[in-house]
């Protein structure tokens, strides 16, 4: 049952409180997140409907795609439109044994989602970029309904509304969350849908996959890129990956962030002492050979792998 589920997830945001894992557990605010839990009891699904406690028999926009035991379903919001998760317990999938295993290193970045060591680059959607010209005009549609609002409230312009008063929502207004709300959920579908489609494809080429141990809330404080590295979605990268492998029975080599992977020669080795962001080809001054930053970084990575395989790990200081 829904109260059941409930005490069972305030059970364990304690647990991760007490572990130092998440934050003192608050109170949902309704409108947002809003989601309900429901066991396999009252919890029923048949072809394209499924019975829900209060509402029964609801219509579903497609059948259940895995076949095993349901252990619970559920039902949130995205936007305007509701969507239901079922969880279903199912044999692991067949592992491939392979008598060599396929190494792959995998530079990430803003220019290329993803660097292959083969040489082969992957764009990321860029989805929040792309939604921009739509996103800034309903922002500032929104901002001046807020505006007019307060104003016709007897607030003074630019002045904060005092707190215990309520300003009445227009329909109109209403109606512009609703659109933000739809074009952000249509930005986060994009995302999810090519990190899904990449990282089963690593999964499925590389029996061993090398990435870099990013710091991805670091990198976000600089106000330059911080845009563009969001909008790559680097860090649910890294747990698709990681979940996907454990899956499959592959494994995900996670290199120091300190090794130097960009300004080392692939070829003999050598260290270049410094290199800004913004050269992407460089000269080995040594031995001479062209290298593509990102193809070069993916390349050394693999090496890491490799050699953690025969017990060693390279790494050092950037």
């Amino acid at each position: 049952m829904p109260p059941q589920m409930a005490i069972m997830h305030l059970g364990q945001a304690f647990q991760n409180f007490f572990a130092g894992l998440a934050e003192y557990p608050t109170f949902k605010t309704k409108g947002r997140h809003d989601s309900v839990t429901l066991t396999n009891d009252p919890f029923t699904v048949k072809g394209q409907t499924v019975h829900i406690p209060q509402l029964g028999w609801v219509r579903m926009h497609e059948s259940l795609r895995f076949v095993g035991k349901v252990l619970d379903g559920t039902i949130s919001r995205t936007a305007d439109r509701w969507f239901l998760s079922v969880t279903v317990e199912i044999p692991d999938p067949p592992r491939i044994l392979r008598e060599n295993q396929a190494v792959g290193g995998v530079d990430l970045g803003v220019s290329a989602l993803a660097t292959l060591s083969t040489g082969e680059k992957i764009a990321g959607p860029k989805a929040y970029a792309a939604a921009l010209k739509t996103l800034r005009p309903l922002y500032q549609h929104f901002s001046r309904q807020m505006e007019a609002a307060n104003v016709g409230a007897g607030l003074k312009p630019g002045k904060p509304i005092p707190k215990g008063m309520h300003i009445p929502w227009s329909e109109n207004r209403r109606e512009t969350q609703r659109r933000i709300a739809r074009l952000h959920a249509r930005i986060a579908n994009i995302r999810a849908d090519a990190l899904h489609q990449l990282t089963h494809y690593l999964v499925d080429r590389f029996d061993v996959i090398a990435i870099e141990d990013l710091h991805v809330a670091g990198m976000l404080k600089n106000h330059k890129l911080a845009r563009a590295i969001a909008d790559m979605g680097l860090g649910e990268l890294r747990r698709q990956l990681e979940y996907k492998a454990a899956q499959r029975g592959k494994t995900v080599v996670v290199v120091s962030r300190w090794y130097p992977s960009s300004k080392t020669c692939s070829t003999c080795g050598h260290k270049v002492p410094k290199m800004s962001l913004s050269v992407r080809t460089w000269i080995c001054p040594q031995c001479q050979t062209h290298h593509d930053r990102d193809v070069n970084a993916a390349v050394n990575l693999r090496t890491v792998a490799e050699s953690s395989m025969g017990g060693g790990c390279p790494s050092g200081p950037a």
